[in-house]
């Protein structure tokens, strides 16, 4: 288990509203690389609700696709764009009942194309939600590049 550092942190320019600590309304999201998975656990804020103590369903797509962009980040060494997201909503997930978990893991890889699945958790270890998240990926080259890549290995401590 090594907890993933956030190279951008610093930069100018740099407030990503799923991952900067310094975003004042983010998601202020970390992660964790446990192997095979990426790991975030994450307590909202009711800021983040959209009715009645459940967490926006908007929220909760932004959640997956930062997690699966990080596991590009940080797993496979280059970075890309969402192309395109398929989420299912298996039932609440709650803004008042303490931290959620969100688990990333490759599904399939190609050349070009990258598919995440990724799963939310309530605190009571209780399925919310899932996604497969697609990304259109770079070469490491162009990644950094384009999209300011810093290298697979600034991501570790």
């Amino acid at each position: 288990m090594k907890k993933i550092k956030n190279p951008f942190v610093g930069h100018q320019g740099f407030n990503c509203f799923g991952c900067s600590p310094d975003n004042s309304i983010g998601l202020k999201m970390e992660f964790i690389d446990e192997g095979d998975y990426f790991i975030c656990n994450w307590e909202p804020k009711e800021r983040f609700q959209g009715y009645n103590h459940i967490l926006h369903g908007g929220i909760q797509a932004t959640l997956m696709d930062e997690i699966a962009s990080w596991y590009i980040l940080a797993k496979l060494g280059t970075a890309g764009v969402t192309s395109q997201m398929e989420t299912r909503h298996k039932k609440p997930i709650y803004t008042n009942k303490g931290k959620l978990k969100i688990k990333a893991w490759l599904k399939e890889q190609s050349s070009r194309i990258v598919k995440i699945n990724v799963e939310i958790y309530n605190n009571d270890n209780s399925l919310g939600a899932t996604g497969i998240i697609e990304y259109f990926i770079l070469s490491p080259e162009q990644a950094k590049e384009k999209l300011m890549y810093p290298g697979k290995n600034a991501f570790y401590y």
